[in-house]
């Protein structure tokens, strides 16, 4: 008896569509989170060097976070808004931290902050990596758009590196000899 061969599944190394959703959604909530996480620091140093620094990467981080959108629809992969609003959420509580001051601005809000935003697009250069070593395979993807993605990233890394590390001199070193 002669019976048709059960068809076997081939690995054309393409990505699984249900995971690489939820790994998408999953950055799309940090890239929420961190748009407004770098709004919130620039309004709070707004008239600083600070300031003038990080409005350029803020501007960044939301063009990144559409760029991602963007692919996500070039890949069919629905938004859950419900993601999207706990990195909003989730920013906002943030934000509730106590940093030793009730009334006014604490030093070292900002320097957690810079290390929440270096972490982050620390994160999102990943997820872009992760991506561009997808694009070999699946034609969607743009290999030329994730390698400036990419290296705005990097820029942006060592660009909030560099405050992160003057914010933190500042905020954490006594103007006079350390006590004991």
């Amino acid at each position: 008896m002669n019976r048709p061969a059960t068809p076997v599944p081939r690995n054309t190394g393409g990505a699984d569509m249900k995971l690489l959703g939820i790994y998408l959604n999953d950055h799309l909530a940090g890239a929420t989170a961190g748009t407004q996480r770098i709004g919130h620091l620039v309004r709070s140093a707004r008239g600083s060097a600070l300031g003038r620094a990080l409005r350029p990467v803020a501007a960044e981080i939301s063009e990144d976070r559409a760029a991602l959108l963007d692919i996500m629809r070039d890949l069919d992969v629905p938004v859950r808004r419900t993601k999207v609003c706990a990195g909003w959420a989730a920013e906002k509580v943030a934000r509730m931290k106590l940093n030793g001051r009730l009334v006014r601005r604490s030093p070292l809000s900002t320097v957690l902050e810079l290390e929440a935003m270096r972490l982050a697009v620390e994160g999102k250069a990943a997820g872009w990596l992760t991506l561009r070593r997808l694009a070999t395979t699946d034609k969607r993807l743009d290999p030329g758009r994730l390698d400036s993605l990419l290296e705005r990233a990097r820029r942006q890394q060592d660009t909030v590196e560099e405050w992160r590390r003057r914010q933190a001199d500042t905020a954490l070193r006594t103007a006079g000899p350390a006590t004991t």
